[in-house]
């Protein structure tokens, strides 16, 4: 069921299209972001989440967080600030984290949500210690997208206009905007939701792979090799996802960036 009151927490693209859907449906719903409302007429409130807040929160029958991590601790400080200024504890937070908690990983087999974070660097580490203190102090279901793209996302096309090398060997995973926006919508509305969720479609596929079907599309050379880098990249597991959501709008990155080459 689609909860009737919600907070949206980090109000970029994703964060303001589930808001868009869950009024359409509906419900009533309030922005949490620094900075002030673009929108005047929908309830926001600014706030900066890296201290306590001055007022509580409104009462929500749900939260959705969709943070970047920023300087030191900030994600698990956030958790704690909004846990701290609630009323009470909401039926159900959905954390929107980062399939990069694996970027200690290799390439030799498939990622499934059964495996264990293993950061290999301070942001990677911010978005796992966010995590844990979202689970412990707000319950929350963890959504990790892997590389997010869709109509604005656009910087893998733009480098492939210009030519600009890359690692055709490293292995990337990626999504569609739209399909983190229905998950998220599904994991608010599950009766019994997974602990964490992965982001991905149904085709990792090495980074080569996509600039050669980008550049034969725009009608440009393939872009050069560059030189490998220190990671080569992880495979990730998404049947999970589609157990949720079921079929994607966008299952491989030729039908998302297809449609948006398309429409150029």
């Amino acid at each position: 069921m689609t909860p009737s009151r919600t907070l949206i927490v980090g109000s970029g693209r994703i964060g303001s299209r589930v808001a868009a859907a869950l009024r359409d449906a509906g419900g009533e719903v309030w922005t949490l972001r620094r900075s002030a409302a673009s929108e005047p007429d929908h309830h926001h409130i600014a706030a900066d989440l890296s201290r306590p807040l001055e007022r509580p929160l409104p009462a929500v029958d749900a939260v959705v967080v969709t943070l970047p991590p920023g300087d030191d601790d900030f994600l698990a400080m956030a958790a704690s600030h909004l846990a701290a200024a609630l009323p009470a504890a909401p039926g159900r937070t959905v954390w929107v984290s980062s399939t990069r908690v694996f970027e200690g990983y290799g390439d030799d087999r498939p990622l499934t949500e059964t495996d264990e974070p293993r950061p290999a660097g301070p942001r990677a580490q911010q978005l796992v210690d966010g995590e844990v203190r979202a689970v412990d102090l707000l319950d929350a279901v963890i959504l990790r997208p892997a590389g997010i793209y869709g109509p604005g996302r656009d910087r893998l096309i733009r480098q492939v206009q210009g030519g600009v090398p890359v690692d055709h060997e490293r292995r990337t995973n990626r999504i569609h905007e739209t399909d983190v926006v229905r998950t998220i919508l599904a994991l608010l509305a599950a009766d019994t939701p997974p602990r964490v969720v992965h982001g991905t479609d149904e085709r990792p596929a090495t980074l080569g792979e996509v600039v050669t079907f980008l550049a034969g599309r725009l009608g440009v050379p393939v872009p050069p090799r560059g030189a490998p880098g220190d990671r080569r990249g992880t495979v990730l597991d998404g049947a999970l996802l589609r157990s949720v959501v079921g079929p994607l709008a966008y299952p491989t990155f030729e039908d998302g960036y297809g449609e948006m080459l398309a429409e150029r």
